[in-house]
């Protein structure tokens, strides 16, 4: 355990094939860094003050927190931090932070390019190019349109910044309902969401999840939406009800889905969703742009320089509501 004359002990969680962080030595100048895989999280995080999760998808710490007595602080290299905030860490005073900022403009874009995608009909005139097939065809109007974009935080308001500059009308959807919102203008309440989804021609999933999210789109919200809707998930995989979505789809309630996020990852190679037409399919790499991994790495890099300096972390979780608390994110 770090004193005011050791530097801090920095477990760093990574998996086979995983690069580390490329400033890597530059931790080391500052920090005594263990580095680990699942397989020996618990020695490595044995006596460590900090927890830096770069393979940020690991569930690993639940498994292991017998062995975390002097841990004050877990990083995590991703916006979503819903795989480590199981009940112990919460109820615990190790500070939890996250990845915040990282993915806003990368995610904005790849809604932006999932929209326009759909709308230019750019899937089905691949299919037709590797057929040979020359049809000419009307394509829908991007400019005009109506999104609704669930969740409100960092990654939601640049997505509402840049459909808005590319003429989309734009509304938010949150836990609080309230107007004249600086990148929303509206924001209506998430609790209502059937009563009003249906008004969109776009629905777009950011929301992280939580207790209060979870299969928030499930069978009534995915009825209540228009036939032509376009739903974009690129928050959670488990924020919509993935059966209820599937016969959606198959019945002509929605018109089509594009998915970057799923219950179960890798999606299994026998899911129905592969083979529907009315789907686009990534996967989750909506924020994985080229440098991505070495913004992560600065980023914890200036965090850990705060942490031994004995200044305000950055990107503090509220581990109660599972994300990074700003006034705008209400």
């Amino acid at each position: 355990m770090a004193t005011p004359n050791t530097p801090p002990v920095v477990a760093l969680l990574g998996r086979e094939g995983l690069d580390p962080p490329s400033n890597l030595e530059q931790i080391r100048d500052i920090a005594t860094v263990r580095e680990c895989t699942t397989a020996d999280l618990g020695k490595a995080i044995d006596g460590a003050d900090v927890l830096l999760l770069w393979d940020f998808f690991s569930a690993a710490l639940r498994d292991n927190w017998s062995a975390a007595e002097h841990l004050r602080w877990v990083h995590v290299c991703a916006a979503g931090v819903d795989a480590m905030l199981f009940d112990d860490v919460r109820r615990s005073d190790v500070t939890v932070t996250n990845a915040h900022g990282v993915f806003d403009g990368p995610i904005a874009e790849f809604v932006l390019g999932s929209i326009l995608a759909e709308d230019k009909q750019l899937h089905l005139s691949k299919t037709l190019q590797r057929e040979k097939r020359w049809i000419r065809r009307d394509t829908t109007r991007t400019a005009g349109r109506s999104v609704l974009v669930i969740g409100t935080g960092g990654i939601g308001r640049a997505t509402a910044r840049l459909l808005r500059a590319a003429g989309l009308q734009v509304t938010g959807a949150g836990r609080t309902e309230r107007a004249h919102d600086p990148d929303f203008g509206v924001v209506r309440t998430t609790a209502d969401l059937t009563s009003y989804v249906g008004d969109f021609d776009v629905v777009v999933a950011i929301a992280p999840l939580t207790a209060q999210t979870a299969r928030m789109i499930d069978a009534a919200v995915l009825a209540a939406m228009k036939p032509t809707a376009h739903l974009v998930n690129v928050g959670r995989g488990e924020l919509v009800d993935e059966t209820a979505l599937i016969d959606a789809l198959r019945t002509g309630s929605i018109g089509a889905a594009s998915l970057d996020v799923f219950e179960t990852e890798p999606l299994p190679a026998e899911h129905p969703l592969w083979e529907m037409e009315n789907v686009h399919i990534s996967a989750h790499m909506s924020g994985d742009v080229v440098g991505w991994g070495d913004e992560l790495a600065g980023q914890f890099l200036q965090n850990l320089q705060h942490y031994i300096a004995g200044e305000p972390l950055m990107n503090v979780v509220d581990k109660q509501a599972g994300y990074v608390r700003a006034r705008e994110n209400s």
